[in-house]
């Protein structure tokens, strides 16, 4: 069965960057990148941790094994992340209040996509942040990872900017909750 929860262990960090790893644009073939989707950036141990402290990552767990999972991010990162960087400045040109969230990354192991997990996870992200001030998830998706950005699309994420860094295109997609 599956279950969706926070992040509360190095445990489950651990296993999220193991996750991770296995998805990384950099780990797999190009017709993996285009069938499957992939992952853009690598996080350590410490700066999940600390991410994690300022806002929980969601994930979700069969039995004790992480399938999948959302990352979140406040601003205070917004230096952190190299390639991320940029978004962060786009994001501030076009929206003018603190009551986002940025979903750091999002990834299913492949055995569990298309079961509904991606979804779930929104759903419980959603449910969590609005005993928040959050009002809208924001992440960014590059624009050749056709997959993420169909599953996006398809739980109401919504277009509100492209632009282009280090010759790859993203596409900045919010949430409202």
């Amino acid at each position: 069965m599956i279950t969706y929860k926070l992040a509360e262990t190095d445990k489950d960090l651990k296993q999220i960057l193991n996750l991770q790893k296995n998805n990384l644009a950099e780990n797999i073939s190009n017709l993996e990148k285009s069938k499957e989707g992939f992952v853009t950036v690598k996080h350590t141990l410490a700066l999940l941790k600390s991410m994690n402290k300022s806002f929980p990552h969601i994930i979700a767990k069969d039995n004790n094994k992480v399938i999948g999972y959302a990352l979140s991010m406040t601003i205070n990162f917004s230096n952190q992340i190299k390639v991320l960087k940029p978004m962060f400045e786009e994001i501030s040109k076009i929206i003018t209040h603190d009551n986002y969230i940025i979903m750091g990354q999002i990834c299913i192991e492949k055995n569990y996509r298309g079961t509904g997990v991606f979804k779930n996870l929104y759903q419980t992200m959603k449910k969590y942040l609005k005993k928040t001030n959050v009002k809208v998830i924001i992440t960014e998706i590059d624009i050749e990872n056709k997959r993420s950005f169909k599953a996006h699309k398809k739980v109401g994420f919504k277009k509100l900017k492209k632009y282009t860094s280090d010759e790859i295109n993203w596409a900045i997609v919010a949430l409202n909750i």
